[in-house]
C-alpha cells in the first residue's frame, strides 16, 4: 500500500514538474516578447502566461534565467511602473529603459503609457 501511493506521489510530483517546465518556457516567451519602448509588469507576465498570482515565479525566472536566454529583465517593472532593483541594478535598469525612450519619472516611476498591451 505505500508503495501505491507513493508512485502515485511520484506521478503528481512529475506533473506538477512537467507545469513548471512548461510555465518556465511560456513566462520566458513572454518576456522576450516585451518590444523595445514598452515594459510588463511581474504579474501582467504571469497572468499572460496563465498563471494568476504568479509574479514571484517571474522574478525567480528573471533571477535565474535572464543572461541564459538573454532575456530584457529591464523591460520588466511592478505593476505600479516602479523599478523594483535597489542601489547598481536600478540605477542600470533605468539607463537601459531611457536608452530605448522611456520616461522614468523621479529616478524610478515608469509612466503607464509605456505599459506593453498585447497588440502594440
Amino acid at each position: 500500500m505505500c508503495a501505491g501511493k507513493r508512485l502515485v506521489q511520484n506521478r503528481e510530483e512529475i506533473a506538477i514538474d512537467e507545469v513548471i517546465v512548461s510555465s518556465s518556457e511560456e513566462i520566458i516567451n513572454i518576456i522576450k516578447s516585451i518590444p523595445p519602448g514598452k515594459v510588463a509588469g511581474y504579474g501582467q507576465i504571469a497572468a499572460l502566461a496563465g498563471i494568476p498570482h504568479g509574479a514571484r515565479l517571474v522574478v525567480r525566472i528573471l533571477n535565474a534565467s535572464s543572461r541564459k536566454h538573454d532575456l530584457p529583465w529591464w523591460r520588466v517593472v511592478r505593476s505600479s511602473g516602479e523599478i523594483g532593483l535597489p542601489g547598481e541594478g536600478g540605477t542600470q535598469q533605468r539607463a537601459l529603459l531611457k536608452s530605448e525612450g522611456i520616461e522614468v519619472e523621479t529616478g524610478k516611476r515608469i509612466p503607464m503609457k509605456y505599459f506593453w498591451q498585447i497588440g502594440d
